[in-house]
């Protein structure tokens, strides 16, 4: 069994490397700049961008596993999904782990969440199988909500997400990888321990790091205005404000055991993630 992983040089992807380089696990890793990739025992590197059919189709050659991680936000995502998911089909790829997101459909209120349901429809079109790993938004995120005044706004009302920590989402991708043959066409909804509010994650980060912080509720109107500030694209401009919408109507209040399924192991939750990144 050979594996690629994809996204080597971001967070999720660097640490499925690192763990699966002190397992002793051969892997070829796929960056967009060579440069930046990792220096890791029993490792191959290869060049190639989710655009570019040719290159990835040569960087995916004699590949079985591919540890496929979602792209960066963008207008023309899931155009570069789908290009290199037919490159993979064409290079002769088995099996794609694809980090998704969880509820993902073609109208989750979360816009982005279409982008990964027509992914994972694009892979299903393959003779590929498949592992769906239906991430939660991340705990590590939390603390990026918190403006400069101390406070997170956003039309999320009392909604409640089941947030998942990046560290468990790389957890259970290593597994999977380690005995892809376990987890063939399987999904996984990763999320933590417990739904929580924006509100009671507020106070989680007020507490740990010690200085005050709140909670604002934002009609859609007010998000979409106190947004133009950094004057985003429309599309970038929904996706803002509906991962709040998206908290507010439920979408994401679900808990799933199974991160501890898979690893064995419970997951993180938002104390634990802040305490772990430290101040």
């Amino acid at each position: 069994m050979t594996i690629a992983i994809t996204g080597a040089t971001g967070k999720i992807g660097g640490a499925v490397a690192r763990a699966l380089a002190a397992d002793g696990t051969p892997f070829r890793m796929v960056v967009r700049d060579a440069s930046r990739a990792p220096e890791l025992p029993g490792t191959e590197v290869a060049v190639a961008t989710y655009a570019d059919a040719d290159a990835a189709r040569a960087a995916f050659e004699g590949i079985d596993v591919l540890f496929l991680v979602s792209g960066a936000e963008a207008h023309d995502r899931l155009d570069q999904h789908r290009t290199v998911v037919r490159a993979a089909a064409d290079a002769g790829v088995r099996h794609v782990v694809y980090t998704s997101f969880q509820g993902a459909s073609a109208d989750a209120t979360f816009t982005l969440g279409r982008d990964h349901f027509w992914t994972e429809q694009a892979v299903r079109d393959t003779s590929m199988a498949h592992t769906f790993l239906r991430d939660s938004f991340y705990l590590d995120f939390v603390e990026d909500l918190v403006g400069e005044d101390g406070v997170i706004r956003g039309p999320a009302d009392d909604g409640a997400m089941a947030a998942v920590a990046r560290a468990d989402v790389a957890r259970v991708a290593t597994a999977v990888l380690r005995d892809p043959a376990r987890h063939l066409d399987r999904t996984y909804d990763l999320t933590g321990p417990a739904a929580i509010t924006l509100e009671q994650a507020a106070a989680v980060v007020s507490e740990v790091r010690g200085r005050p912080v709140s909670y604002h509720r934002e009609s859609l109107e007010e998000a979409y205005a106190s947004r133009q500030r950094w004057q985003p694209e429309p599309w970038q401009a929904d996706a803002w404000v509906s991962t709040y919408t998206a908290i507010a109507d439920g979408s994401l209040a679900k808990v799933s055991g199974d991160v501890e399924r898979v690893t064995g192991r419970p997951p993180m939750t938002l104390r634990q993630v802040l305490e772990a990144r430290g101040d």
